[in-house]
């Protein structure tokens, strides 16, 4: 099949190479911060305080966030110079084989102060990965894609974190409850990490089978490809990029307070089970790809725009009830402000998969979406633990609550300043 030939056929495997792929690189994002939530303070910090070693652990869970936009930076370059496919391939492999070795890699106890620095270098080579890789993958359903089915193709990446997650979440659940505590702090918790090697393998094979997008190949055989793609983005659209990271901060925000922090505020301070916690963190996933998969397909009609703006309206009001329910201890209310949590970051990131590429011209959209999408995850995923954290040990858990409501409305305003875009050509 030639670049940019579109077949029912080779639909149906861009489809399936867009979620495959983003699964697999979010389950080894999210195995790092379960792991944050869970033992890397003891193994990596022990000479800390619990607090000021939960704060370290979370750092070095930061520094991914930090090299994401660096990552979207170097990927976008040759994503929009290149081609779509080569670089997904490599965003990839760098996630993948950064991923696993930190599951080699030896604890504070043997290897000393040299153990948390290698940690936070691997931690940062998964962020310059993942910084290329939901971009890509984006491009590559929504440029595929039919007039009138973006949204619905766009649905497919967008579940690629909801799978992910629920298999980095069954992985841990499943060593935490066949495990004795000894058993999984001290080798237990290295083997999601280590089972990368094997999903880069599956991975690599269905991404090699895709073509190329056609809207790609059309701008390279026009002559349109840019010299300097992310300069580009800050000239030509730098409205665009601002307000898009604006209005994926609440995601972000939503997913890493409701996922790593709950995880490590409920096991700690609240004395819940960790095996416990882990099944009803598994069971809000559910929740996630609900809400993820609804407001993704009907952003088609009823527009991106208008989806996105009821997820964060929504959100402002759940992160109020969120620790409320929480702190009952009762799973089913945690199950509840948990799955609540994931379904408003479910309405909001569904049709971002379609509005953010949407909102660039062709010959910049892999940098500008990139941008966009991983700038956000710097002002809402990096920080919103440590920023819980604080807030939870100075004023409670109410603090944290506000914290979140307060992301929604950022985001609420910033989508409001942005047009719909479900009309708009690719091309």
């Amino acid at each position: 099949m030639e670049a940019g030939e579109v077949t029912p056929e080779s639909l149906r495997r861009v489809a399936v190479a867009s979620f495959i792929g983003t699964a697999i690189e979010f389950y080894d994002f999210y195995i790092y911060g379960t792991a944050a939530a869970l033992v890397l303070d003891q193994a990596f910090f022990p000479t800390l305080d619990p607090v000021n070693a939960t704060l370290a652990s979370f750092s070095t869970y930061a520094v991914a966030f930090a090299a994401r936009p660096i990552g979207s930076v170097i990927f976008g370059h040759f994503g929009d110079r290149v081609g779509r496919k080569s670089v997904l391939v490599a965003s990839l492999l760098l996630m993948g084989l950064s991923t696993a070795l930190v599951g080699l890699l030896p604890g504070y106890g043997t290897w000393g102060v040299w153990a948390p620095l290698l940690l936070i270098l691997l931690r940062f080579l998964q962020g310059i990965g993942l910084g290329g890789e939901w971009g890509g993958a984006a491009l590559l359903a929504v440029e595929h894609a039919p007039r009138g089915k973006r949204g619905l193709y766009a649905a497919f990446p967008q579940l690629g974190p909801s799978v992910g997650f629920s298999a980095a979440t069954g992985v841990f659940w499943l060593l935490s409850a066949t495990l004795s505590d000894e058993a999984f702090r001290g080798w237990g918790w290295r083997v999601p990490f280590l089972l990368s090697f094997l999903l880069v393998g599956v991975g690599l094979f269905v991404r090699l089978r895709i073509s190329e997008t056609p809207v790609f190949a059309k701008a390279v055989r026009a002559q349109e490809a840019s010299k300097a793609p992310a300069l580009d983005v800050l000239r030509r659209h730098p409205r665009e990029l601002l307000l898009g990271a604006g209005g994926m901060v609440v995601a972000y925000g939503l997913f890493y307070t409701a996922t790593t922090y709950c995880l490590s505020y409920a096991t700690g301070a609240l004395r819940v089970p960790r095996d416990t916690m882990l099944g009803l963190s598994l069971a809000a996933c559910l929740f996630l790809a609900a809400g993820t998969w609804f407001a993704a397909t009907r952003s088609d009609g009823a527009g991106r725009r208008r989806l996105v703006l009821a997820g964060t309206g929504l959100a402002a009001v759940w992160g109020l009830v969120l620790f409320p329910l929480l702190d009952t201890g009762r799973p089913v209310l945690i199950a509840l402000a948990l799955g609540g949590a994931l379904f408003c970051m479910g309405v909001v990131y569904g049709p971002m998969g379609a509005y953010l590429p949407e909102l660039f011209a062709a010959n910049v959209r892999y940098s500008g979406a990139s941008l966009a999408y991983n700038l956000g995850g710097v002002l809402g995923g990096a920080v919103s633990p440590l920023v819980a954290t604080r807030l939870q040990a100075a004023f409670g858990s109410s603090a944290v609550g506000w914290y979140v409501s307060a992301m929604a409305v950022v985001s609420l305003a910033c989508v409001l300043a942005l047009p719909e875009t479900r009309e708009r050509e690719l091309a």
